[in-house]
């Protein structure tokens, strides 16, 4: 083991001075042969290695996905907390906002709903933000250009819980029934839902989702701080208590 260890820092010694692009054409076939089963066998021999590696992968990835958060939150907050398409739930002049993306198929959307209702009823100054993201298919964009249409009939909040405390999976035709019976002209609705101005914001919420590195729902922004995944009241409120404590909103 000592003599293929030895023998493997004489096959790289060299190239340590080449750039990396030339490592590969400085080995032999044979040499590229000997040096897999070295390191192979290490590995086999000390697997803990790997373990450490993909930790490190990890850091490196977090660290890198902060980095495109950061800078596609101070590069975009007037859209992100701002959009005058904003649909927006609690006090519209809250000292500090939050930031929702959501799918009306998202199971963990809909488990958050009380949570949330609950944040809004003990926060009477917060400012809460509803981003349209619809991630599962045709039929959640559909139920979001149809919850969007429905802001222009006064009814998008009802409308919304009623979305979100549907059971099962939503189609097109629970989609209509449940705007029927929240008093929603659906014949018009319909006609809304399909302007390129709703079509607009759909992908506008997209593309800032992707931007955000936001691949799932539901996923909150407070402040400079993006938190995916289902938050119960108490995750919430720390979120924004640690906003205020900082001394309130820096960029939402």
């Amino acid at each position: 083991m000592m003599f293929k260890t030895f023998r493997a820092a004489c096959l790289l010694a060299p190239l340590a001075l080449l750039p990396v692009s030339a490592f590969a054409a400085q080995f032999t076939d044979q040499q590229r042969d000997e040096l897999g089963a070295i390191i192979r066998e290490y590995l086999l021999k000390n697997p803990e290695l790997l373990m450490e590696v993909s930790e490190e992968l990890k850091k490196r990835q977090q660290a890198a996905e902060d980095a495109q958060r950061a800078e596609t939150l101070a590069a975009n907050a007037a859209e992100i907390f701002h959009s005058k398409d904003d649909l927006v739930a609690g006090n519209p002049k809250g000292s500090v906002t939050m930031v929702e993306f959501f799918d009306y198929n998202c199971g963990w959307c809909k488990k958050g709903v009380p949570d949330v209702l609950q944040l809004l009823e003990s926060d009477k100054e917060l400012r809460f933000v509803l981003k349209e993201f619809p991630i599962f298919g045709e039929d959640s964009e559909y139920a979001a250009r149809a919850a969007l249409a429905s802001h222009a009939q006064g009814k998008y909040w009802e409308f919304h819980l009623a979305l979100l405390g549907h059971p099962g999976k939503l189609g097109k035709e629970n989609v209509d029934e449940i705007a029927a019976s929240q008093g929603l002209d659906v014949a018009k609705m319909k006609v809304d839902m399909e302007s390129d101005a709703i079509r607009g914001q759909v992908a506008r919420n997209q593309e800032l989702a992707k931007a955000l590195a936001i691949n799932g729902t539901p996923a909150f922004i407070v402040d400079r701080k993006v938190i995916p995944g289902y938050l119960p009241h108490d995750g919430l409120l720390a979120a924004v208590k640690e906003v205020r404590d900082a001394g309130g909103c820096q960029i939402c």
